[in-house]
């Protein structure tokens, strides 16, 4: 979950518009509108929604820029859009913004469920302006206490959890803590002391002698940790490709709050492979490589999340041993997209092969990039697939449309897959659909025929019934009566039986 605050704007508020247009588009939804007047509604258009913020921020002629906007995120479809909103309600709250009025606007537009939050800088009870001091330092803050008041998360608990295990060195620490998203460094106002810091925001000042390196001789563990790499590296793909990041790490506070002096705007390298995931997925043994620059690594590092122990990976088995380099390579966004997808078969991978090897050929994927995973989408994530790929099918929408997000394409064996781009999804297309619906797609002229038959059979009963009418229509005025003539017979019937 990340927060971005975006630079404030003119009393046009553009945000409104902004984000007016994605859901003209069809690619955002209004989740909510707090704080406003009975009279400014769901129904409102922008420009009353604009007029409204413009009316509250007028009266301070000091602030030139009173639009205030941030976007939350979460990592792909791991928040649904009521989740993300709840957030922003609570994150707004945090922010001391709880009682101005603003939207939440969900975009399903990127890989990643985000919303836009958009207010006034301008406090609506008293005129003057919301403090915006360290701004994006607060903004990180929110985010955190929010979601540890939603659900529990305590960002704190981790890192004292990460400080307890048992390191040989300052470098191991460095990349422990690296690994789960922390960066640690001097702190400039006492050289015995280090900040650990995470998003840029320092999250706990240690002394070093705080700091314990444990060069204790455990001979059990590595021996289990040799044996599983041993074993493994048969099972899974050792082959170890490049990923490049060439998105900029932009911190979240001013230059000199930051331990190394501002934003990181330098490409992040990382090496991966399939027998990495699948170690640290089944038996929490993270192993992180070492290398200077684009070069290839030069050693590695073995982090035992069970035991809690960092291990020198040449004092297990040679990197060698257990690794093959190969000089492919990925950047960062197509390699996380690829991890979230559900490769639960060799069968999957082929189709998710072959339909990024047609689709996106610019990406260059090979078949040991793809992980093999016993991963389901969850429940809610499913049900969406399942009615997109049949209102997909039952509107004989275009499979070959590169701009949809779903493709239905048939394996060696004969089976049709469904591949949702959106959700990262691959799979059977029968058993997604029910039978009923996979034989109407693969039969379409037969059902075309027996709707044609269904109608025609209609059409006679319909015909039939006009002509019973008319029938009937005729007796009646040859009884010189309006009335059904079974109905004076009925009456007849009655009159004697009394």
């Amino acid at each position: 979950m990340i927060v971005k605050i975006m630079d404030p704007a003119g009393p046009s508020f553009p945000g409104v518009h902004y984000n007016d247009k994605k859901i003209d588009k069809g690619t955002g939804e209004l989740m909510l509108m707090k704080n406003f007047p009975s009279f400014i509604n769901e129904s409102s258009s922008k420009e009353e929604v604009r007029n409204y913020l413009r009316a509250i921020s007028i009266g301070n002629k000091k602030v030139l820029k009173p639009q205030f906007h941030a976007m939350i995120s979460t990592k792909f479809q791991g928040h649904s859009k009521e989740e993300l909103t709840k957030i922003a309600e609570n994150f707004m709250d945090e922010m001391k913004y709880g009682e101005q009025p603003f939207i939440v606007v969900f975009h399903k537009d990127t890989d990643n469920n985000h919303v836009h939050i958009v207010s006034t800088r301008v406090d609506k009870q008293t005129g003057k302006k919301i403090s915006d001091s360290y701004e994006r330092f607060k903004a990180q803050k929110a985010l955190s206490f929010t979601m540890e008041k939603l659900y529990g998360k305590k960002p704190e608990e981790e890192l004292e959890k990460l400080l307890n295990y048992k390191i040989s060195s300052f470098n191991q620490l460095e990349i422990l803590l690296s690994r789960n998203g922390y960066k640690i460094g001097k702190n400039t106002n006492d050289e015995n002391s280090f900040n650990i810091l995470k998003n840029g925001v320092i999250q706990k000042t240690v002394s070093g002698n705080q700091i314990v390196f444990d060069n204790s001789k455990n001979e059990k563990m590595p021996k289990q940790i040799k044996a599983i790499l041993s074993k493994y590296k048969e099972l899974y793909s050792n082959k170890v490709f490049k990923v490049e990041d060439n998105r900029k790490n932009e911190a979240v506070l001013s230059k000199e709050r930051t331990i190394d002096g501002g934003n990181d705007s330098k490409m992040k390298i990382a090496f991966e492979s399939e027998l990495q995931k699948k170690l640290k997925d089944v038996f929490g043994i993270d192993m992180v490589f070492h290398h200077e620059e684009d070069k290839n690594p030069f050693g590695y590092t073995v982090i035992d999340h069970k035991t809690q122990k960092v291990y020198k990976g040449s004092d297990l088995l040679k990197m060698n041993e257990v690794f093959v380099f190969t000089s492919d390579k990925l950047d960062k966004k197509t390699f996380e997209i690829l991890k979230d997808y559900n490769i639960r078969s060799q069968e999957s991978k082929k189709i998710l092969l072959q339909f990024f090897n047609k689709n996106k050929p610019e990406t260059e994927i090979k078949d040991f990039m793809l992980f093999k995973n016993r991963g389901k989408k969850d429940m809610e994530t499913y049900r969406k697939v399942h009615f997109e790929v049949k209102d997909f099918i039952r509107n004989n929408k275009n499979t070959n449309d590169e701009k949809k997000d779903i493709s239905i394409t048939t394996a060696e064996d004969g089976k049709l897959y469904a591949v949702h781009t959106r959700f990262h999804y691959v799979g059977e297309l029968q058993p997604l659909i029910g039978e009923k619906e996979y034989q109407k797609f693969l039969n379409p002229i037969r059902v075309n025929e027996v709707q044609t038959e269904n109608r025609t059979e209609n059409n006679e009963k319909t015909e039939l019934n006009k002509a019973v009418n008319a029938l009937l229509f005729e007796l009646m005025k040859s009884s010189g009566t309006a009335k059904d003539p079974a109905e004076n017979e009925l009456k007849k019937r009655r009159k004697k039986r009394r």
